[in-house]
């Protein structure tokens, strides 16, 4: 009787600890991607031109600058992950705290230089605790048997993107440094609640032999983001298809960040005095979780260069929509489909860079992951200098939109081309 009833008891406690497990992750990327790297977008109009009790604190160039010193640390931190030789738990832990120190930080003072180092040091963080949250979360669902808790995981980014949306949206007559200083504080309330959850002891695996499998890290990077786990195919990669994959993938980071970092100060431009511009950062989030959960279930066995170039597609049409139809209903329809296929991109490159290159695919992944840091970088760099010669952002999102369909044409073009044994008659012989 008494082993019936342990029995019991496990097999209930084993589904509330992988729920216990999968919302502290979600938690965790809310607070490090979803405050400490995206609350700048919807705290971006209030700092170019304050609010009912603030004075403009900087111009479109500088707020470019401060997007893309973001965005190099966040190219920083996933470079330089396999250097650290931390447990994930406490890793985690270190993330939250400075993620709110940070974010209270761009509160306290009003001097660029030290926001640009603040910008600088949260993307490094970010991007740190994005995959050690992920390595220590995967893991203990995979102890657990509860593979399917994974997509919640990677929800978190959307949750923050819409959470911060729509209390800048409420609140944002109080100014960008009420703003900063409210959301640290968000930051600091959610990070003590989850806090229990990563507890260095149950780090079974040590800080050194945990990264050893940085492969598992580094297929969830950039974001964004989702598990990956598709075999690959058995067919011979040419080196040139890897090439390609680096490439390509980079083009979203450039394609979507411009208006991931600027729509709020574009649709406030495009509807003024409307209460419109505020809830499109929100929608984008909820987009972003929707597409999060709807891309881990499509069949692993379709093509991902197919797969990524509809999503550059879609992307590339939201873009357009906000210039074309710069209204309410554009401008709403462009934030879903931008933000639906956000984490399916990430998905989708990282199934590719298995199926070519199956076990060993953490170098390939890694290249990919760079590359669209890369192009996050450049994107801000690009589109403040023309938004501030032009008086406005439409030759900079068409260049975006343009890069996106490019983008795509490249990949239904490198899908077409037999490689390696494709390329080779078949001879009924494996």
């Amino acid at each position: 009787m008494n082993d019936l009833t342990s029995s019991a008891h496990e097999a209930t406690a084993e589904p509330h600890a992988a729920r216990r497990a999968a919302l502290a992750c979600m938690l965790t990327l809310a607070v490090a991607l979803g405050i400490g790297r995206f609350a700048f977008t919807p705290l971006l109009p209030l700092m170019l031109h304050g609010g009912a009790f603030g004075q403009p604190q900087l111009d479109i160039q500088h707020g470019g600058w401060l997007a893309s010193f973001n965005y190099a640390g966040y190219f920083v931190g996933a470079v330089t992950c396999a250097a650290l030789r931390v447990a994930p738990a406490r890793m985690v832990r270190v993330g939250l705290v400075v993620t709110v120190l940070l974010t209270l930080a761009m509160g306290l003072t009003d001097q660029f230089w030290v926001w640009a180092v603040v910008r600088f040091v949260a993307g490094v963080v970010s991007a740190w605790t994005f995959v050690f949250a992920s390595q220590w979360g995967l893991r203990r669902l995979a102890e657990l048997g509860a593979h399917g808790w994974g997509g919640v995981i990677y929800t978190g980014p959307g949750v923050g993107i819409v959470g911060t949306g729509l209390l800048v949206s409420v609140a944002g007559g109080y100014g960008a440094t009420a703003g900063w200083i409210g959301f640290g504080l968000i930051a600091a309330v959610l990070s003590m609640v989850i806090w229990p959850v990563f507890r260095t002891a149950s780090d079974t695996t040590s800080g050194g032999a945990a990264l050893r499998t940085s492969a598992a890290a580094t297929r969830v990077l950039a974001s964004q983001h989702a598990p990956t786990g598709q075999p690959p195919t058995g067919r011979t990669p040419h080196r040139a298809d890897a090439f390609w994959l680096i490439v390509l993938y980079g083009v979203p980071g450039f394609g979507y960040i411009i208006t991931a970092t600027f729509l709020p100060v574009i649709a406030r431009h495009a509807l003024p005095g409307s209460s419109w511009p505020d809830l499109f950062w929100p929608m984008f989030g909820v987009a972003l979780i929707v597409g999060a959960l709807l891309a881990a279930r499509l069949p692993v066995h379709w093509d991902n260069r197919a797969l990524l170039a509809g999503c550059y597609v879609l992307q590339a049409c939201g873009i357009a929509l906000g210039i074309v139809w710069p209204t309410a209903g554009g401008f709403s329809l462009g934030s879903i489909l931008i933000g639906l296929p956000f984490t399916a991109i990430t998905l989708f490159a990282m199934r590719e860079a298995r199926r070519l290159h199956g076990d060993e695919a953490a170098g390939l992944m890694g290249y990919a992951t760079a590359a669209y840091g890369v192009g996050q970088i450049i994107g801000p760099l690009v589109a403040a200098p023309i938004a501030a010669h032009t008086g406005s952002f439409s030759p900079a999102l068409w260049l975006a939109a343009g890069a996106l369909v490019l983008g795509a044409a490249g990949l239904v073009i490198v899908a077409r081309m037999p490689r390696g044994r494709d390329r080779m008659p078949n001879c009924g012989c494996n």
